[in-house]
């Protein structure tokens, strides 16, 4: 293994297309997508399009993976086409999506017996950030594992965090947070719908709230786009809202794995619960203020 490693990144979305866009500045990068509309758009970016996914990393020292769920990793690298089979021994998978922590360590277990690694480091900042280098990190994996992918995530990240030493634990640190971004995100949702029934001014409110110590970095990034989720078109889509119907589902499920009690937590996820069966869950995560009030006051 280098310190340049080839990288292949598997699923040029929103997120994988800017990663591999950014990574293929400094890094070898082979990237694969179902739509040849994003292979022809990251070739663009100087990424190798590949023909399959297990073309795309068998040739890798750290193959980049974004998944919904514990259940999908699982196909994607063990399923009837999955790729494990086709990863050089050496080779690390870096987790960037957040799963939870349930079958993280399993999945870790039977990478290992291959001779491959698991790297856990979900990911957040949102598609400009990750073409920027600007994305927030956190890390749980075995060093040596860490080590290969240490030049890959450094130039993606501004903010790289190694929590812990053992897959999972990137997943554990990245629930706590979503936990408080899902939290205070519905509390602003509540507090400007409030404010709004009060008569005041928001734009004026929200200046007032984001000076003293009722300010967050939610309340100071999802306000303004709450404002405008009361518009007909709705607010720009930076973060879909059926992302915490997701993440807050992991929290409260490893809330109740650990026998600790988090109303708050599911008090939110209702909210978001609530939000998605109106229609809203492809909508910006800051439409779930028309939950706590559906029209602004005229």
């Amino acid at each position: 293994m280098t310190s340049t490693p080839t990288v292949a990144v598997l699923g040029l979305g929103a997120m994988g297309l800017p990663m591999a866009a950014r990574l293929a500045e400094t890094l070898p990068v082979r990237g694969f997508d179902i739509a040849p509309a994003r292979l022809a758009l990251a070739q663009e970016s100087g990424v190798v399009p590949a023909d399959s996914a297990m073309d795309a990393v068998s040739v890798a020292q750290v193959v980049l993976v974004a998944v919904r769920d514990a259940a999908q990793l699982n196909d994607v690298l063990f399923g009837s086409a999955g790729i494990a089979g086709s990863l050089p021994a050496g080779a690390v998978v870096v987790l960037t999506s957040t799963v939870g922590t349930d079958g993280v360590a399993e999945v870790a277990a039977a990478l290992a017996e291959k001779g491959i690694g698991l790297v856990d480091a979900p990911l957040s900042g949102g598609p400009v950030r990750a073409r920027q280098g600007d994305l927030l990190i956190v890390v749980g994996a075995d060093p040596s594992a860490l080590a290969i992918a240490r030049p890959v995530l450094e130039a993606l990240a501004s903010t790289l965090t190694i929590v812990g030493e053992r897959a999972g634990d990137g997943q554990a640190l990245k629930t706590v947070n979503q936990l408080l971004c899902g939290v205070h995100i519905a509390a602003a949702a509540e507090a400007l719908a409030l404010a709004d029934r009060l008569g005041l001014d928001l734009d004026r409110t929200l200046d007032a709230l984001q000076a003293g110590a009722a300010a967050s970095f939610m309340l100071g990034n999802r306000g303004p786009r709450m404002l405008q989720a009361w518009d007909e078109d709705g607010a720009e889509v930076l973060s879909r809202l059926d992302i915490f119907v997701k993440d807050m589902g992991i929290v409260g499920a490893a809330a109740r794995r650990v026998g600790l009690p988090a109303p708050l937590a599911a008090a939110a996820e209702q909210s978001y619960l609530v939000a998605q069966t109106q229609g809203l869950g492809a909508a910006d995560d800051s439409a779930v203020i028309r939950i706590a009030a559906p029209t602004r006051r005229s």
